[in-house]
């Protein structure tokens, strides 16, 4: 029998049609024979839809069409219920469209790659790709990620950060903090975007408060990060789990201006958008010496299991070439087009890095069920005071 697989994209994200490229490249590289393909499309409003429409990446050239000619889904929080419904049913016609036993998300950005679709999935204990609701969090977060990064002794830029109403009450004295800590040039950037959205460099004052402004309008916190003049990035995937992992070959993006935009990336150089992070100039693998990718390597997969991430991601570094130092930029733990690129050149295809995907996924959900989920114990049968210590009923400060 063939494998049911949800491959899911789109999202409330300003990352929505990457998405889409992701997803259609992940379907065609699916082998039809193991793998029945159920795509589902998330609208920016949020919104499921799934049909055979979505099928076709030119549909979406115009998006009001293309609903039209699929159906509203949508999947109920109930442990154990895999199904995928239909929101419109017919009289005498199905109200399940397909029982799912495995969602493949090719997501991208805030309400999608952050742990929120994730946990979702996780009401519904079905099985799926890549990362869990905490390793998507925190690799979202820039912030956070850099944290824990740096409690493990992994190397990362000198940074500092605020929220949008610390900005909006305490902007001389924010300003003044990053000034005082870091100097400039700087890099502003949105603590929880991907594809290079809402960044900015900053060289003076009047620079940084207008980039600042520019990416509070995607996120409520930001992270100001040290800018390395003389830089090199450099990005390497890891594919496995929190315990066992491997690093792709490395690979060197070739920016156009000062940071690596979202055009450098998706639209090659300014051309049409067409194939996703397939599309971005890149020298691969990297001409690095040999002692700096197997540091790259080895950082990427420290990272990996950090940050306990699951499936494949990809991390990317900055080399300061004025000191040699390297430094962890990022991680994407649902990277543009699933770095298929990488693992290419790593000796593993497209469609065999879908089946070690979905192996993963389920072994993970196959490993989760020897957990305990339950105490064993009802307090409330066990007689005695129950919850006595808190005045016998649920009040207090926050209670009333």
């Amino acid at each position: 029998m063939k494998t049911n697989v949800g491959v899911v994209f789109g999202g409330r994200s300003v990352e929505n049609e990457i998405s889409v490229i992701t997803a259609n490249q992940a379907i065609q590289a699916m082998d039809k024979e193991k793998y029945n393909i159920i795509p589902i499309y998330i609208t920016k409003e949020g919104k499921w839809y799934s049909g055979d429409a979505l099928f076709d990446v030119s549909n979406y050239r115009d998006t009001k069409r293309l609903l039209a000619m699929c159906e509203e889904v949508y999947m109920k929080p109930l442990y154990g219920d895999t199904n995928l419904y239909r929101t419109k049913k017919s009289l005498f016609g199905k109200e399940v469209v397909a029982k799912l036993d495995v969602i493949l998300p090719a997501l991208h950005g805030t309400n999608c790659e952050d742990g929120t679709f994730q946990g979702v999935m996780e009401f519904s204990g079905i099985p799926y790709t890549g990362c869990n609701t905490l390793a998507s969090a925190n690799g979202m977060d820039k912030i956070t990620m850099k944290m824990i990064l740096k409690e493990c002794g992994i190397p990362v830029i000198d940074y500092c950060w605020f929220s949008d109403k610390e900005w909006d009450d305490k902007k001389d004295d924010t300003v003044a903090r990053i000034e005082n800590k870091l100097g400039y040039p700087v890099i502003v950037k949105p603590a929880n975007s991907g594809s290079s959205v809402g960044i900015r460099a900053a060289h003076n004052r009047e620079e940084l408060i207008d980039a600042i402004d520019y990416a509070i309008s995607f996120t409520s916190r930001v992270i100001i990060e040290k800018y390395v003049q003389k830089l090199k990035e450099v990005n390497c995937a890891v594919l496995g789990n929190y315990y066992e992992c491997q690093p792709s070959v490395c690979e060197v993006p070739v920016r156009s201006g000062e940071i690596l935009s979202y055009q450098d990336k998706y639209m090659n150089g300014g051309g049409k958008q067409s194939e996703g992070m397939r599309s971005t100039v890149r020298e691969i693998p990297a001409n690095l010496p040999e002692e700096s990718t197997k540091f790259i390597q080895k950082a990427a997969c420290d990272t990996f299991r950090a940050l306990s991430c699951d499936g494949v991601a990809r991390i990317d570094f900055i080399i300061d070439e004025a000191t040699g130092d390297i430094f962890v930029n990022e991680i994407n733990t649902i990277p543009g087009s699933l770095s298929f690129y990488l693992w290419e050149y790593s000796g593993i295809n497209f469609g065999t890095l879908i089946d070690k995907l979905i192996y993963i996924a389920m072994r993970r959900k196959q490993d989760a069920g020897f957990k305990a989920v339950n105490y064993g114990e009802n307090i409330f049968a066990a007689g005695g005071s129950g919850g006595a210590k808190m005045g016998g009923k649920m009040g207090g400060k926050f209670g009333k």
